[in-house]
């Protein structure tokens, strides 16, 4: 792998455990599984773990294999190289740390006197199993590598109920030749069979060890408290499986190489192709595979450029599989979110066709035509495959024409616009029609052409946050960003129509599509123009309002004048209402009051409502979620819209890769080689949200690769 691309890390990363905290590595498996940690080896979240296996692409996620800890013992002196906080209580083993690295996989090199160890995790791409591969390189004097795997079986968000879910059946099967394989069952998930092995080294019982009321229960690890959890209002801890651990002599001066892989199977799923035992995966050649597999991927980007080179590695932690439709899906981001429509087609042009991944981006279209229902495609998938996924979004499915758009842009063969024609179209079509005539939530086209929806309790738009009865930004009526959604799939319908009706009738499609696009600019910006702030309203509030017996009621419409960033998409998307000169005054307006180098502002700081940073426990962050909190996605629109407005000169390119290069800054921050959902509105530095998103990635992904580098 190229320096450039390569993350590195010395002592002074963690001159301090919290310091080492701040930093963390992601390794994804195409499936929905994961592996997380920081560069000091701690596990900081619920959601740390060598191994988080996906049951049912890509939901049913469990924490299987939490980690490793390592001891080294010299001349009888034993060395704890574990990092992990516990009440009133840290393990520093960072303290024998040189470096940290992630050259696709993360490895940790450690010292103990003249003792060298380089400990790498790596999963297998399409399975749900990982490796942790050892090199050591002897000292002067033997020595002894202690590996102690840390098992778990609960759902990847949650922490043990009680100490009796870790009481595993246990089978043991030892090689004559050293190394040998672990069976465990768990009590709680009996149809889960959680299989480890070790490449060399002998089995040790940890039940042998000696107890009293000073030394610890040796065959769990109790009370790891989560830091990062914590910040967050998480008071609990979790407790881990030691049933054993693993000891691997190191002769004097002798390089020793071996590998512990630990894998997860189900009665229900013995046949599916991502289910693996782990005793036939070599973790040396898995690494190989694993680098091999994202160094391809890199390699599509056609610049010599390590930002894209990052950024295209970053987008492939997305996409993933779903088992629902035998196709592609995107997750919306790590470690949390499963695949969301609205966030899958604003993040598919960057993640997939800036990459060169357009059969990828074939597979997340049609994933998703399948689940088109009454005009609307799914707003969120739950975590659980059993659940039916939500249809609450009034966006998603207008961002699926901007999506379908994108890919004809890149896909110009004759097969590419079969594809849409024969799969995708007709679930276009449909969405249309009921955009017109009405659909759930109130969704409709009112008399003016415009999109109308939403009422009471619904959050229908990405400002989404309902706190109880309590709706935090509430957009019903009619929100800029929908009609300028909704003026860009008719014109997309326009031309696609022109090829894709072989029934032409009295008039053709196109020509309804583009009248009815005619309408909807007029309505637009006579209604959404704010001449007062010169910039856009942020939605258009419906009322109605009663009148004499016999008469209908009436309709008052009110504008919202919040300065928000949701105007942007009226300039950045393709297809746009306004004329150049009010295009550059919303620009600027946003760029005053909204912009900072790592997202976009949700509310401007002039409004009193204005939250300035999103910390704290739960309530207080879904106050702030979409009160001032920092976007990183919505920057790509800015950013678009930016070129656009000032014709792409040299200078205005020049700002722009400035202000793209500022995420490489946050890319060796918070999650390595990720960038965070959000950020505080005030001082925007530290990422909030999930660690890495994929909007944030595919946007700034998309503008980056697509707008400025051909250009500069």
């Amino acid at each position: 792998m190229s320096v450039q691309t390569k993350y590195r890390f010395g002592r002074s990363a963690f001159r301090t455990f919290e310091q080492g905290l701040e930093k963390e590595w992601l390794l994804t498996n195409g499936i929905g599984g994961f592996a997380n940690s920081t560069i000091i080896g701690a596990s900081s979240r619920v959601f740390s773990s060598y191994l988080i296996a996906s049951l049912h692409p890509p939901v049913d996620r469990m924490l299987i294999w939490a980690k490793t800890h390592e001891e080294v013992v010299i001349n009888d002196t034993e060395y704890d190289l574990a990092a992990q906080q516990y009440p009133g209580q840290l393990r520093e083993g960072q303290k024998f740390l040189n470096e940290f690295t992630l050259d696709i996989i993360p490895t940790y090199t450690y010292q103990v006197n003249d003792l060298i160890i380089h400990k790498s995790i790596v999963m297998e791409y399409g399975k749900n199993a990982s490796s942790v591969c050892y090199e050591v390189k002897g000292g002067a004097t033997q020595a002894e590598l202690r590996v102690i795997p840390l098992f778990h079986c609960r759902p990847f968000n949650t922490t043990a109920e009680s100490k009796k879910d870790l009481e595993f059946q246990i089978e043991l099967n030892q090689k004559k030749e050293k190394g040998g394989l672990l069976i465990l069952q768990s009590p709680k998930y009996p149809e889960l069979t959680i299989e480890f092995f070790a490449s060399t080294g002998t089995f040790y019982d940890r039940s042998n060890k000696k107890t009293s009321m000073a030394t610890p229960n040796y065959l769990l690890d109790e009370n790891e408290v989560f830091f990062k959890d914590q910040v967050t209002g998480f008071t609990g801890v979790d407790h881990m499986a030691t049933p054993y651990e693993i000891h691997v002599m190191i002769p004097p001066e002798e390089t020793v190489k071996f590998y512990v892989s630990c894998s997860v199977l189900s009665k229900e799923g013995q046949k599916k192709s991502f289910e693996i035992h782990a005793s036939s995966v070599d973790g040396f050649q898995a690494a190989k595979k694993y680098q091999k597999r994202i160094l391809a991927l890199m390699d599509q980007i056609p610049y010599k450029d390590r930002l894209a080179k990052r950024l295209a590695w970053a987008a492939d932690a997305f996409l993933v599989d779903r088992e629902s439709t035998g196709l592609k899906t995107i997750l919306a981001g790590f470690p949390w979110f499963c695949d969301w429509g609205r966030d899958t087609m604003i993040a598919l042009s960057g993640l997939t066709m800036a990459t060169g991944r357009l059969q990828e981006a074939r597979s997340v279209l049609e994933s998703f035509s399948k689940y088109v229902k009454d005009g609307m495609i799914p707003n969120v998938f739950p975590n659980n495959a059993s659940e039916e996924p939500g249809y609450n979004t009034i966006d998603a499915s207008l961002w699926y024409f901007y999506a379908v758009d994108q890919y004809l842009k890149h896909d110009t063969t004759s097969q590419g616009k079969e594809f849409i024609k024969n799969k995708i179209y007709p679930c276009l079509k449909e969405i249309i029609t009921y955009y017109q005539k009405g659909t759930a939530y109130g969704i409709h086209m009112d008399e003016d052409g415009l999109i109308e929806g939403g009422s009471d309790l619904d959050q229908l738009t990405w400002m989404d946050v309902r706190v109880g009865d309590v709706v935090v930004t509430p957009r019903h009526g009619k929100p800029v960003e929908i009609n300028a959604l909704w003026y860009n799939a008719l014109k997309v319908m326009e031309n696609l129509s022109k090829y894709m009706e072989e029934d032409q009738k009295v008039q053709k499609k196109s020509e309804i599509y583009s009248e009815l696009a005619k309408r909807v600019k007029k309505s637009f910006r006579k209604k959404f123009w704010n001449s007062k702030e010169e910039c856009l309203y942020d939605v258009i509030t419906v009322l109605e309002e009663g009148s004499k017996k016999g008469k209908k009621k009436e309709k008052r419409e009110v504008p919202d004048d919040t300065i928000r960033p949701n105007q942007i998409y009226a300039i950045s998307l393709p297809y746009t209402m306004l004329p150049i000169e009010k295009e550059k005054k919303v620009v600027q307006k946003v760029y005053e009051q909204l912009y900072t180098p790592y997202g976009i502002r949700s509310l401007s700081p002039k409004n009193p409502e204005y939250k300035d940073e999103y910390t704290g426990k739960l309530l207080k962050r879904d106050m702030a979620y979409h009160m001032g909190t920092a976007w990183a996605y919505l920057s790509g629109a800015f950013i678009t819209a930016y070129c656009k407005v000032g014709g792409y000169t040299k200078e205005v390119l020049e700002h722009a890769t400035k202000m793209c290069e500022y995420f490489e800054e946050h890319m060796e921050d918070g999650c390595l080689n990720g960038i965070a959902e959000i950020f505080d509105g005030d001082f925007s530095c530290t990422g909030r949200g999930c660690y890495t998103q994929a909007w944030s990635v595919g946007e700034i992904l998309r503008v980056y690769i697509e707008e400025i580098l051909p250009r500069v």
